[in-house]
């Protein structure tokens, strides 16, 4: 029973049982309220972490398909529409996009990557920071796991950096040497980066679905162009922030060029296989920019990148088998989008946005905007996942919005690009916090005041620099 917490479970199916057990509002059907009930234990059930986040989808699979809410009287109806979540072809983009990952890491790519930028940038703490960052970005369009891209490429790199100049985890009065700045600027820009690309984070491709499911069609080119203004300015400001309120007592790193070249000299000449994993990443990006000219759609792309590594001997069938995170994302992603969509399907949704309509419909779109985005940006303290608060509210915000009259738009890519940066909120905020919390520089009242700092401030660009921008390339 490690894996399961009895009191969190009871208290997950409880709330499950009562939603359940209350009799469906007016307008909605008694199917859609009990697969809401079902949503709702398991959203709770992963917020509580009663069980694994697979361990609870698994069970919504059960429970959905047993209760027959999506085809009631049709068993064997019931169970097919519980598993065509895993037909869906925007799980298989992500899911094939985190074994391409492998790939930077297996070959070594990513760390040269890395090892390149602080060589050039390295001479400051401050330059430190955004040659470790630029890494970062660099990395973020085809490594969708911001936990692989920030905790096992970058992480390790900026550990090094920080004890090679005496900033020592098991030394507190050495954090703030230089270990403590750059631990939060990686989780911060690891956070933006996710921001910018589709493929940037797992959960973006998530947004996208349920965007499509309101008629609101996103593509890999259009989030990339919609962010990367806001993106660009808000990854070369918030290092300086966090270089004023949270400076680091080093301030000239003049070493960190030579040990980067160090590292880069062991590593070596580039080999065969990091040539060929650069030459994929091209192509990923090439035909994930231009796919619409040759009706390639972002799926088929990353099959190819996935056959071409697999053809050059890159990664191996075994290297596909053993990417245990990438199957983990593939099965709860599944089921995520497949009840969403089905909440949608089912009227629920349409029914939750005319209610939030008639309680603040008097209000313009243009006070509505602002007010359905703080509150999914605040309500994010109390998730301690991005996938699963992405999950819980992104359809839901998004159908309210539209309904009010705020562009669809506009309104889909604020909230995709928010379920990134709310989680510079806390040390759980998103997968790679743990990570770099736990690294121990930054204690956990400096991490949340720094975080609430630099949440405002990645608030402030995105919704009002990259609403400007958004409004100049015509997108509302």
């Amino acid at each position: 029973m490690k894996e399961i917490k009895i009191t969190q479970t009871l208290i997950t199916f409880a709330i499950g049982i009562a939603i359940w057990l209350i009799p469906a509002p007016e307008g909605v059907t008694n199917e859609a309220w009990h697969l809401f009930a079902i949503f709702v234990a398991t959203i709770l059930g992963i917020i509580l972490k009663a069980a694994p986040m697979g361990t609870m989808c698994m069970i919504a699979i059960a429970l959905t398909a047993l209760s027959q809410v999506l085809a009631p009287g049709d068993p064997g109806k019931s169970i097919t529409l519980a598993l065509r979540g895993f037909g869906d072809k925007v799980i298989w983009l992500i899911g094939i996009s985190f074994f391409i990952a492998r790939g930077f890491i297996k070959t070594g790519l990513g760390n040269r990557i890395a090892f390149l930028f602080v060589r050039i940038f390295g001479k400051s703490s401050l330059g430190l920071a955004y040659g470790l960052g630029l890494a970062d970005l660099v990395l973020a369009p085809a490594v969708p796991s911001n936990t692989a891209r920030g905790g096992g490429i970058v992480y390790p790199i900026m550990k090094s950096m920080s004890m090679s100049f005496g900033s020592m985890p098991e030394q507190p009065e050495t954090h703030r040497k230089l270990g403590a700045y750059l631990t939060l600027n990686c989780y911060n820009a690891n956070l933006i980066a996710s921001s910018m690309f589709l493929t940037g984070t797992a959960s973006n491709p998530m947004c996208q679905k349920f965007a499509l499911n309101l008629g609101i069609k996103i593509s890999w080119i259009s989030w990339a162009i919609a962010a990367i203004v806001p993106g660009l300015v808000a990854f070369f400001v918030i290092p300086f922030v966090l270089y004023k309120i949270y400076p680091p007592e080093l301030k000239k790193t003049g070493d960190a060029p030579q040990f980067a070249a160090q590292k880069l000299k062991e590593m070596g000449p580039i080999s065969r296989n990091e040539w060929m994993m650069l030459l994929t990443f091209f192509i990923l990006l090439f035909l994930w920019m231009t796919g619409d000219l040759f009706s390639i759609d972002a799926t088929s792309t990353a099959f190819i990148g996935l056959v071409i590594l697999l053809l050059t001997s890159v990664l191996t069938w075994d290297d596909v088998k053993a990417e245990t995170g990438a199957w983990d994302t593939i099965v709860w992603f599944s089921v995520l989008v497949m009840m969403a969509s089905s909440l949608n399907e089912l009227g629920f949704i349409g029914w939750f946005s005319d209610l939030v309509k008639d309680q603040i419909g008097g209000l313009s779109w243009q006070i509505a905007f602002p007010i359905i985005i703080l509150v999914y940006f605040f309500s994010h303290y109390l998730f301690a996942s991005a996938t699963a608060h992405v999950a819980a509210m992104y359809a839901a915000l998004l159908g309210v919005g539209i309904s009010i009259g705020i562009p669809g738009l506009l309104l889909a890519f604020m909230l995709g690009f928010i379920g990134s940066i709310y989680g510079t909120l806390t040390h759980y905020g998103h997968g790679p916090a743990p990570v770099f919390f736990g690294s121990g520089y930054v204690d956990l009242k400096s991490w949340w005041i720094k975080g609430l700092i630099t949440g405002l401030v990645m608030l402030f660009i995105y919704m009002v620099i990259g609403g400007l921008w958004l409004r100049l390339i015509g997108y509302f």
